[in-house]
């Protein structure tokens, strides 16, 4: 069984930081790419980032330069980086494997809800 379990969540101010994580199991983690989305109240479901097997990432535009996707195979652990965080920020971010060379996205995590406020 697939399992992703995201962690990091929580209230941080704008401007503020946050590091999102995400362990991973029962999945031969390394092989494949992985993605965080977000979802707002409220809002659709919106891709954030990816990063590949051979580590190559991809970012929505609205967070180019403010996120960093990395991850530890070794660990099996999955991580964003988020900066510069702004109110429109706020959502329930989610963990999801991205079977290799493709854009679809098979399993999710539960989410970690990022608030940003003052």
């Amino acid at each position: 069984e697939v399992q992703l379990v995201e962690s990091g969540g929580g209230l941080v101010q704008p401007g503020g930081s946050l590091r999102l994580s995400c362990v991973t199991s029962g999945v031969d983690f390394s092989r494949f790419a992985m993605a965080w989305f977000r979802q707002a109240p409220g809002k659709g479901l919106e891709w954030v980032s990816t990063i590949g097997e051979a580590l190559n990432t991809y970012y929505v535009d609205f967070v180019t330069g403010r996120a960093t996707i990395s991850r530890d195979n070794a660990k099996n652990m999955l991580y964003l980086q988020l900066n510069s965080l702004k109110t429109e920020d706020a959502a329930t971010y989610y963990c999801v494997l991205q079977p290799s060379g493709h854009w679809y996205w098979t399993d999710w995590g539960q989410g970690t809800q990022v608030t940003v406020s003052s």
